[in-house]
């Protein structure tokens, strides 16, 4: 089986590299390939990836090319996390909104419209390369962000081989099975909702129903991402809340804070992964690995304890480190990886994705691409359904809303539809007003000239 990986000169290569070596005899993976446009950052982290991959796999031929054709050519998978524009755009896309006081953050803010504007025309090219020369057959799972939009955007352009991952919902199922004490595999979860606007309506440990004492444990406000909220919060939504919810229920707080702070995630971003390439430039990976996983380790741990950390007023204070040897803790290659799991033993099992509704959510229409708990077998993906009086009503208005502006923003973009940006942005609950709307359209499409162009 051969899996590619577009954007292999990302800095997160080295997770998904460990996670794909690790899997790669249970699920028949003989080569990798890792390919990005970035010279030197695929020499860089793509050589880190290599070298991880080797330590912990020999048998499995992990190639580096810059070459999309050769990437994707025979392909049986391929995941794509790309960044067009690179950290610098990101940094103007929440910077543009920032400045009319509109929470900037790239996925769920007013900026995910802008990212997305780079990310659609590329990815969509990459699709095309892939029904060319891929495996009959082949799976794209999407992680380039805002994975919502982008996902929606390839499903209305017709590639429904395509799904989108995250990592925020296995990752918070991770750390109640480690406030429990408990083994992951034995922690299940039913989700609804969005990419980064998504509720858990039920958590089971081992069979056991645990999200109405999750809600009142002291203990899970302190050691996982419910410390993000309030207790009140969360027992109004009668439900486990995704992270990024955080940025809905706490809009005028996040703002405040990012000013208050005067740095941005994307600049912080920006000035880590600048230091941190320049430092590896000058080592010989192949030859030091250890010198530069320690500088890896140094720059990259920054990047965790800072996550989130302007936004909430919350920073972590704890020592991280790359183990190349220990267990994989799953990330989104580990949500691509359960997948292929699934689909090639021919069993049923489950796990959230991004895929299209289906009647899944009550009142969404059959197109629309949630997020979600899903089946998978080999004949395909198929998402748990949801009863209207087991959602929240609040709860599935903010999820119409937001999908609201998802639609059109992936509409809007694949037409080049100025109308539909401003619509799009207009009813976005983080914007939520016209002339601030028609402002920023104006101001992302004007940036985004270089990379999508011909806007009516």
């Amino acid at each position: 089986m051969k899996l590619t990986v577009i954007g292999g000169g990302g800095v997160r290569s080295l997770f998904l590299a460990k996670s794909l070596a690790q899997q790669a005899k249970k699920l028949g993976i003989t080569s990798l390939v890792f390919m990005d446009n970035d010279a030197d950052k695929l020499r860089i982290y793509g050589t880190l990836a290599r070298h991880v991959a080797t330590m912990l796999e020999p048998s499995v031929e992990l190639t580096l090319t810059a070459d999309p054709v050769e990437a994707v050519r025979d392909a049986d998978y391929v995941i794509t996390t790309i960044r067009v524009g690179g950290d610098h755009t990101r940094v103007r896309d929440e910077r543009i909104a920032l400045s009319r006081n509109v929470l900037g953050q790239e996925t769920t803010g007013a900026a995910g419209v802008s990212f997305a504007m780079r990310s659609i025309p590329v990815l969509a090219e990459y699709c095309e390369l892939v029904k060319r020369y891929a495996r009959p057959g082949a799976k794209v799972f999407n992680f380039t962000n805002p994975a919502g939009v982008v996902s929606q955007a390839m499903h209305d352009m017709g590639y429904d081989f395509t799904y989108g991952i995250c990592d925020a919902p296995s990752g918070m199922l991770r750390q109640f099975a480690d406030l429990y004490g408990a083994d992951p595999a034995n922690v299940q979860g039913e989700c609804y909702g969005l990419n980064h606007l998504s509720f858990f309506s039920s958590i089971t440990i081992d069979g056991r129903e645990v999200v109405p004492e999750l809600i009142e444990n002291d203990e899970a406000y302190i050691h996982t991402d419910l410390h993000f909220f309030d207790k009140d919060l969360v027992r109004s939504r009668k439900s486990i809340l995704n992270e990024y919810l955080y940025y809905f229920y706490y809009r005028e707080r996040a703002v405040e804070n990012i000013q208050r702070a005067g740095i941005t995630r994307g600049e912080m971003i920006e000035e880590i992964n600048r230091s941190m390439t320049a430092e590896l430039a000058g080592v010989d990976v192949d030859n030091d690995f250890d010198t530069a996983l320690a500088i890896y380790e140094k720059w990259y741990g920054k990047r965790e304890n800072a996550y989130m950390a302007n936004e909430t007023g919350m920073k972590r204070e704890k020592p991280w480190s790359f183990d190349v040897f220990s267990p994989d803790a799953g990330g989104y290659a580990g949500v691509a990886l359960r997948y292929i799991e699934l689909e090639r033993s021919g069993e049923q099992g489950s796990m959230i994705l991004c895929a299209p509704n289906n009647g899944a959510i009550p009142t969404l229409e059959n197109d629309d691409v949630v997020e979600i708990t899903c089946d998978v077998t080999p004949d395909g993906c198929t998402p748990h359904r949801f009863e209207l009086e087991d959602i929240p009503a609040g709860n599935l208005e903010l999820i119409r809303r937001v999908k609201y502006y998802e639609r059109l923003a992936a509409r809007g973009i694949v037409n080049r539809s100025r109308a539909d940006i401003v619509e799009c942005l207009t009813m976005h609950p983080l914007v939520n007003s016209y002339s601030l709307a028609t402002d920023l359209a104006d101001r992302y499409i004007e940036l985004n000239e270089p990379y999508i162009s011909g806007w009516k």
